[in-house]
């Protein structure tokens, strides 16, 4: 099914205004495109005058998004195109070669490597540590032409990280077992060991062969939960857990929020708080 456009298009007056910059009288209109729900909500909040509709559809994992030849012209029509490059998007990175305005956001961002035997790709996942999300949202800021609007949205990731590091100070366990390894990063900033059952595609299968070793890991590990994502299909994790004899549990990795929680007014934030709220009963936290 064709994705929905991200096309985000503002009056460069009502920028200026809402950032505060004396500039006025230009009716001109930019086109901003933006890749998937972590940019969306952040382009949103900084310039919240902004209809933001998203690239990827709601529900929808980022990394399977593909392009029509007609969504390619409109990206290359924009006047800013703000995406994650790295491998993690291909189509869109296929869409934005030789797109003067187009802005990885990414570049020049140290990034994990990955060597643990599953796949050795660089990790895009930083959004899932709140300080590294903040310097993405400097960046958007940036690339809008409004650099102190992110001062508030930058001041809430803040007081977000601080919950986390209080959540997550004392817990009986520091494993935390996911389908697929996306919180890396997570596990970095709190002091985690991620035990992850497939690489950076969520889609991977291990063979039969895999499969016991998995098992023999979250044996092994002291976890008493196998996390799986909502927007992924938990059978890896439900058969591993079954043959650790532990539980399931879901782990939102933010890559996309589905209709009925953007309807039910769910955002970064809220979804971060219920992860961590998740993260303190399966790691028995104080």
């Amino acid at each position: 099914m064709l994705r929905a456009r991200i096309v985000l298009t503002f009056s460069a007056t009502a920028l200026a205004a809402g950032c505060g910059s004396g500039e006025t009288g230009s009716t001109e209109t930019e086109t901003v495109v933006a890749a998937f729900y972590p940019v969306a909500y952040a382009v949103e909040r900084i310039a919240p005058q902004v209809e933001v509709e998203n690239l990827t559809p709601a529900g929808a994992e980022p990394h399977d998004l593909e392009l029509s030849p007609r969504e390619v012209e409109r990206i290359r029509e924009a006047d800013s195109v703000l995406y994650f490059g790295q491998g993690f998007m291909p189509a869109l990175e296929a869409a934005v070669e030789g797109v003067g305005g187009a802005v990885d956001l990414l570049a020049g961002e140290p990034l994990r490597s990955r060597t643990d035997g599953h796949d050795p790709d660089l990790d895009p996942h930083v959004w899932l540590d709140p300080r590294r999300y903040a310097g993405i949202v400097r960046r958007i800021a940036g690339a809008l032409g409004a650099p102190t609007a992110a001062d508030e949205l930058v001041g809430e990731l803040e007081q977000l990280d601080g919950e986390f590091r209080r959540g997550l100070a004392r817990c009986e366990r520091r494993e935390l077992v996911t389908s697929h390894a996306a919180f890396g990063y997570l596990a970095d900033a709190y002091d985690l060991q991620q035990v992850p059952l497939t690489g950076l595609t969520p889609e991977a299968e291990p063979s039969a062969r895999a499969l016991e070793r998995l098992v023999s890991d979250v044996k092994a590990s002291n976890a008493t939960t196998v996390f799986f994502e909502p927007l992924v299909s938990p059978k890896l994790a439900e058969t591993v857990a079954r043959e650790a004899a532990v539980k399931t549990e879901a782990l939102n990795p933010l890559e996309g929020l589905t209709e009925d929680e953007l309807d039910a007014g769910a955002d970064y934030l809220s979804v971060m708080r219920e992860n961590l709220s998740v993260l303190r009963e399966a790691l028995g936290c104080t």
